[in-house]
């Protein structure tokens, strides 16, 4: 491909995690409104392939089982050929950075396919946990921005978020009700408000008699603790523990006032349904660049200590072993920011 033709069919790679791929949707689908002509194939994992509902008409979405149908550096070449040869693919841009999207690149490149791929700033981030910078670095949303950017692909945000979705997964909303959606895990416990704590939040919360609690989560562990909670406090729903879909996820939230959720995937679906989300924020932090799309940082709620950030992703165990970022951060606080955006 010329150097200077305008690309035609732009293969997007981002496998996980799910946030990192929801992160992408309002860039993807602003990126395929303003060039119409072009045909965006997003490549990701088969389950989070179904986020991307209501998509422009010039992009595909490709759910691949990378465990066993393309499994290791083989299985990576393979998808490759079959994507280049299936979709004339004639660009890529890796909004993922790992091995596994490495070895497409490089059989595309191979072919005479022009690649970008994304700076994480993995350095700056590695200078922010050790404690040598202080300060915010480039979004995550940016830093796709930033790839298509590169690729001649320039874009205004035009995406207004997932506002038409209709479920039926639990009674509609009544008016004069205020719905507070609550989802308090997360994949890392440096990133996991202490659950009793929580239900001291809902507990304040439900002190409003028009407040009415619905709780996400998923996995078996999950739907069982939050089914206790839900069975403890009075006008409080376990979305977990009906059958459902990311159609009907967004539709509850769409319909939520507010969302309280950790530093994980479910800010980020909130944040596609334009709820707002008071976040807590425990070994991660804002500054990292994963804050949810057109959140208000005045919503993140955080302790300011030296320690933190500790960790991008939450992944890593407390110095001090007592996960004082969260267990110091009053349930009242939380509680307070809620209320504060209700008003």
């Amino acid at each position: 491909m010329a150097s200077n033709s305008k690309p035609r069919n732009v293969l997007v790679v981002r496998f996980s995690a799910l946030g990192d791929v929801a992160i992408t949707i309002p860039v993807l689908y602003s990126v395929c409104h303003a060039h119409p002509d072009t045909r965006f194939v997003m490549v990701t994992r088969q389950w989070s392939a179904h986020l991307f509902i209501d998509r422009p008409s010039n992009l595909v979405v490709q759910g691949v089982d990378v465990t066993n149908d393309y499994s290791g550096p083989w299985g990576m070449i393979r998808l490759a050929r079959r994507l280049r040869k299936e979709y004339e693919i004639d660009t890529v841009a890796d909004l993922h950075s790992v091995l596994r999207s490495w070895i497409i690149d490089a059989m595309m490149r191979l072919r005479g396919v022009k690649v970008a791929r994304i700076d994480k700033g993995r350095t700056e981030k590695r200078q922010l946990v050790k404690g040598k910078i202080r300060r915010q670095l480039t979004s995550t949303l940016q830093r796709y921005a930033d790839v298509f950017g590169s690729l001649g692909l320039d874009f205004n945000c035009t995406f207004e978020g997932f506002t038409n979705c209709q479920t039926e997964v639990i009674p509609a909303k009544v008016a004069g009700e205020h719905w507070v959606a609550v989802a308090p895990f997360s994949q890392h416990r440096g990133k996991e408000y202490p659950l009793d704590m929580v239900e001291q939040v809902i507990a304040r919360l439900l002190e409003r008699d028009d407040v009415k609690i619905i709780l996400f989560g998923g996995g078996n562990k999950e739907k069982k603790k939050l089914a206790t909670i839900a069975a403890r406090y009075p006008r409080t729903i376990s979305l977990a523990g009906i059958e459902h879909g990311f159609t009907d996820e967004y539709a509850v939230l769409r319909q939520c006032d507010v969302m309280v959720s950790m530093d994980s995937a479910n800010m980020h679906l909130a944040s596609l349904t334009g709820t707002p989300v008071v976040s807590v924020w425990g070994a991660t932090h804002p500054w990292c660049g994963f804050m949810g799309w057109r959140q208000d940082p005045q919503n993140a709620v955080q302790l300011d200590l030296p320690c933190r950030p500790c960790s991008v992703f939450g992944q890593a165990e407390c110095r001090y072993d007592d996960y004082h970022c969260l267990r110091d951060l009053p349930p009242e606080r939380i509680a307070e920011r809620v209320m504060a955006v209700l008003r």
